[in-house]
């Protein structure tokens, strides 16, 4: 039987809001929602099964600081709908924190970046299918401190492989480029590092129909993260999630 597809509406904080950036950058917000739990239960009640929440004070400063208003979403959408957490998890303690809290997965990216050793302690302390790592591509790099312009990487496939090597096996690919622009998915990129086979990939960045996801199901990505083109009404979300119900 063939795996389902995961589709995880993401919902971005910034200053408590829930907000959209455009290519990752700071200066170019929309606002959608000042209470991020009326938007958890939205999707939740929408049916669906994974949640992707994004921390961009703490991916920008390196220190969660949304920390209450995930575990408020926690509560509010309970055990009906897993949700994921991203942004500042850059020590072991904010992971351990965060998964207590009740994140069914973490999300690493510039600390794993810079020591894949902290991701195989992670796997090791935790286990693979609790911790999934970010590959935000730029230029084909992997770059890490809240995509920050002047951030180095890493080139991509080479991330992908170290990181496999201490037992990741789930890679969260966001095409920078695209994000946030209603452009459509940089589908070269996803089919190159699926065909690598070095860990399941989860495609972001571009999302704006069913047909895209269809397209990044159809390379073998094994979901995709939705964000802007639900909030302003371009993929309805109970389309997308009827979609990865589809085996």
């Amino acid at each position: 039987m063939t795996t389902p597809f995961d589709i995880l509406p993401a919902i971005d904080l910034r200053g408590g809001r829930v907000v959209r950036l455009r290519q990752g950058d700071f200066d170019r917000e929309i606002v959608y929602e000042a209470d991020p739990v009326i938007v958890a239960t939205r999707f939740a009640e929408a049916g669906a099964r994974c949640l992707h929440v994004v921390d961009l004070d703490g991916a920008r400063t390196g220190t969660p600081g949304h920390s209450a208003a995930i575990a408020a979403i926690v509560r509010a959408v309970g055990e009906r709908t897993r949700v994921e957490v991203a942004g500042g998890l850059r020590n072991e303690p904010a992971v351990a924190q965060a998964l207590e809290a009740g994140a069914a997965r973490v999300v690493v990216g510039t600390a794993a970046l810079h020591d894949r050793a902290f991701a195989g302690r992670l796997v090791d302390a935790h286990g693979a299918a609790r911790i999934a790592v970010a590959i935000d591509v730029r230029d084909r790099r992997a770059v890490g401190h809240g995509w920050g312009i002047d951030a180095l990487g890493l080139d991509a496939v080479d991330a992908i492989e170290r990181l496999a090597d201490v037992g990741v096996s789930t890679f969260e690919v966001t095409a920078i480029e695209r994000d946030g622009l209603l452009e459509g998915p940089n589908l070269e990129l996803y089919q190159g590092l699926v065909r690598i086979d070095r860990g399941a990939i989860i495609a972001s960045g571009g999302i704006t129909s069913v047909g895209d996801l269809q397209a990044v199901r159809d390379i073998g990505c094994i979901g995709a993260i939705i964000g802007r083109a639900i909030y302003e009404g371009r993929l309805d979300v109970t389309e997308a999630l009827a979609l990865g119900e589809q085996t």
